[in-house]
C-alpha cells in the first residue's frame, strides 16, 4: 500500500470516486468566460493550484488551464478553463510519450488523486499530465453542489431511504442546479463525450505526438470514449476498475455489487480460519439487513476523525453502501458482519460517522448528476432498478433494493436536473486495435471485475489481469499491478504479468469467539 490511504467516495457519489487556481472552493462558478468560436483551444501556463492539502508532486510541476468552448456544438458560446498539471519524470532519461491520467467520479477531484499516481509510479519514466474533468474543482467554473455535501453531512443521521432524505436531498440537488445556471453554466455540456474532446484538444494544445492514457472507473469510461473518437496520438491505454461504457446503467450497478460481495465472501470461504469463523456470510449479511431496515439502531458516535458524538442511523440501506463504499475494508466486513450479528455494531457505525465530515465544495456533484442523468439513466425506471436488485439479491427488503447503490434517489433528481438523454451516443462499445491494459480486483463491489472481459474482446491488442483481493482501484492498492502497469508502458504489445500467478488475498481479520 502506497503511504497514503486510498480515497473512500461517500456514499451518494457515483462511480468509485471535483475554481480559480488559489480561489475558495465554489468561488470558480461566477467567473466571467469569454464567448470563443466552436473548435478553439488554447493552454495558458499559470500558477499550480493551491489544494486544501498541500500537494508535493506540484511543487515541481508545471501548470496552467486549458481553455475550450463549454459547447462545442454552440459556434460562439463561453469558454470554461480546465486545470492541468505536468509532473516531470521521476527518471533522468524519461521516455518521450507521457501518461495522461483520466481520475473516477464523475466529479472526484483529479489533483486529489496525485499521490496515489506518484506513489504508484506513474511518472517513475514519464511525465505525468493531469487535468482536471470540466467542472471539477480547480476549474472555471467549478460544478461543486455544497449543498449536496452540506446534505451528505446530515443523511447519516437519517434512514438511508427515508423520506426526510429524500425530500432533503432533492432539495440540495433543486437549490445546487438553480444556483449552477444562475451563473449561466449549461449542464448539457458537461458529459462524456465534451469530456474526451477536451483531452483530445490537450494534446494538441500541448503539441505532443503520442501519449499514453490511465484511467480508472469513470475514468475508465471516458479513457474508452476517448480512444473510440479520437485514437490519434494515443501510443497505449490502460484502464483499471472498468465501467464500461456500452453497458453502464442505473440498474447495471446492482450486478457489479453483488459480484464483488460474492467474490469477498468465497475468499473467507476458502481460507480455513475465515471460513471457519464465519461460516455463512451471506445469510448472516441478509439476515441483518433485514433486521436493521425493520428496526434501524439510532446511536451517537464520534467520527473516527475525533469530535464530539453524531447521532447515527444505520439501516440496512446504509449497511449494504457502507460495504460499497469499502468502509470497513474488505478484510474486515466478514468480522464487522459477526460483530453486528453478535450486536456490537461499532464498526459500521463509526464508518457511517465519519460521513459526517465532508469535505464541502471540493466534489463537483453537477458533473456526476449531468453525466448520469444524460448517460446512465435514460432508457431505464425506478423499476427496473428494483427488478435489478431483487436479481442480485434475492429476499432482501424492496426499500433497500429500490435505490442503486451509491446513487439514492437518482432519477427523481434526474427529473430536477433537466438534461438531454445522451444513451445513444454514449452507450457504444469501443473496437480498437490500439495495445490496451485492462485491470480488474476481484473484491471491487463498484464495477464488478467480470464486466472487463467484454471490454478486452474488443480491444484486440488487450492484456488482461484480475487481480485477487483488492477492491476498486486496483494500482494503488497493488505493487503487482504497479509492476504490470510499468511493464505495459514500457511494452504495450507485451507485459510482464507473470506476478499475479499464485497472487492470493491476504487473510481475514479474525476475531476471537
Amino acid at each position: 500500500m502506497p503511504k497514503h490511504s486510498v480515497p473512500v467516495v461517500a456514499a451518494g457519489a457515483a462511480l468509485v470516486c471535483l475554481a480559480a487556481f488559489g480561489s475558495a472552493p465554489g468561488s470558480a462558478a461566477s467567473a466571467p468566460a469569454a464567448p470563443s468560436p466552436a473548435g478553439s483551444f488554447r493552454f495558458v501556463p499559470g500558477p499550480c493550484p493551491k489544494p486544501p492539502e498541500p500537494i508535493e508532486a506540484l511543487s515541481g510541476a508545471r501548470c496552467g488551464f486549458l481553455e475550450v468552448p463549454e459547447n462545442r456544438s454552440r459556434p460562439g458560446g463561453r469558454t470554461i478553463k480546465l486545470a492541468v498539471a505536468r509532473i516531470p519524470a521521476a527518471s533522468d532519461k524519461p521516455a518521450q510519450d507521457p501518461v495522461v491520467f483520466m481520475a473516477g467520479g464523475p466529479g472526484a477531484d483529479t489533483f486529489d488523486d496525485i499521490p496515489f499516481l506518484v506513489d504508484s509510479g506513474l511518472n517513475k519514466d514519464r511525465e505525468l499530465i493531469i487535468m482536471a474533468q470540466r467542472g471539477n474543482l480547480h476549474d472555471q467554473p467549478n460544478l461543486a453542489c455544497p449543498e449536496i455535501d452540506r446534505f451528505n453531512a446530515q443523511a447519516v443521521g437519517l434512514g438511508y431511504d427515508a423520506r426526510t432524505a429524500e425530500r432533503l436531498f432533492l432539495k440540495a440537488v433543486k437549490d445546487c442546479r438553480h444556483r449552477l445556471t444562475a451563473d449561466g453554466t449549461d449542464l448539457n455540456a458537461y458529459n462524456t463525450t465534451e469530456n474526451a474532446a477536451d483531452f483530445a484538444d490537450l494534446r494538441k494544445a500541448l503539441d505532443i505526438p503520442r501519449w499514453n492514457v490511465y484511467g480508472y472507473s469513470y475514468g475508465s469510461n471516458l479513457a474508452l470514449t476517448y480512444l473510440r473518437l479520437h485514437p490519434e496520438g494515443i501510443r497505449a491505454v490502460a484502464i483499471d476498475s472498468v465501467a464500461p461504457s456500452q453497458f453502464v446503467t442505473l440498474p447495471w450497478t446492482w450486478g457489479s455489487t453483488a459480484e464483488g460481495i460474492d467474490n469477498i465472501f468465497e475468499a473467507c470461504a476458502a481460507q480455513p480460519a475465515c471460513k471457519d469463523r464465519y461460516p455463512d456470510l451471506r445469510r448472516t449479511l441478509t439476515e441483518q439487513v433485514r433486521k436493521l431496515e425493520a428496526h434501524p439502531l439510532t446511536m451517537n458516535v464520534p467520527p473516527p476523525s475525533g469530535g464530539k458524538p453524531v447521532k447515527v442511523v444505520l439501516d440496512g440501506g446504509a449497511l449494504l453502501n457502507l460495504i460499497v463504499a469499502f468502509t470497513p475494508r474488505p478484510k474486515d466486513i466478514p468480522a464487522a458482519l459477526e460483530e453486528l450479528a453478535n450486536g456490537n455494531p461499532e464498526r459500521f457505525a463509526k464508518a457511517r460517522a465519519a460521513g459526517s465530515v465532508q469535505k464541502v465544495g471540493e466534489f463537483a456533484h453537477g458533473l456526476t448528476n449531468s453525466v448520469a442523468c444524460a448517460e446512465w439513466a435514460p432508457g431505464y425506471s425506478e423499476s427496473d432498478v428494483l427488478t435489478a436488485g431483487r436479481k442480485a439479491f434475492p429476499g432482501w427488503p424492496d426499500t433497500v433494493l429500490a435505490q442503486a447503490p451509491q446513487l439514492p434517489f437518482q432519477y427523481p433528481a434526474c427529473g430536477i436536473w433537466k438534461v438531454a438523454d445522451r444513451a445513444s451516443v454514449q452507450r457504444v462499445a469501443t473496437v480498437s486495435s490500439v495495445p490496451a491494459l485492462v485491470i480488474s480486483g476481484t473484491f471491487d463491489v463498484k464495477t464488478g471485475a467480470s464486466w472487463a472481459k467484454g471490454v478486452a474482446r474488443n480491444l484486440s491488442g488487450s492484456t488482461a489481469i484480475e487481480v485477487p483481493g483488492i477492491g476498486h482501484w486496483v494500482v494503488p492498492q497493488s505493487p503487482c499491478a504497479q509492476s504490470v502497469l510499468a511493464s505495459f508502458l514500457a511494452r504495450p504489445t507485451a507485459p510482464d504479468t507473470r506476478c499475479v500467478d499464485g497472487l492470493e488475498p491476504e487473510p481475514f481479520t479474525i476475531i476471537p469467539k
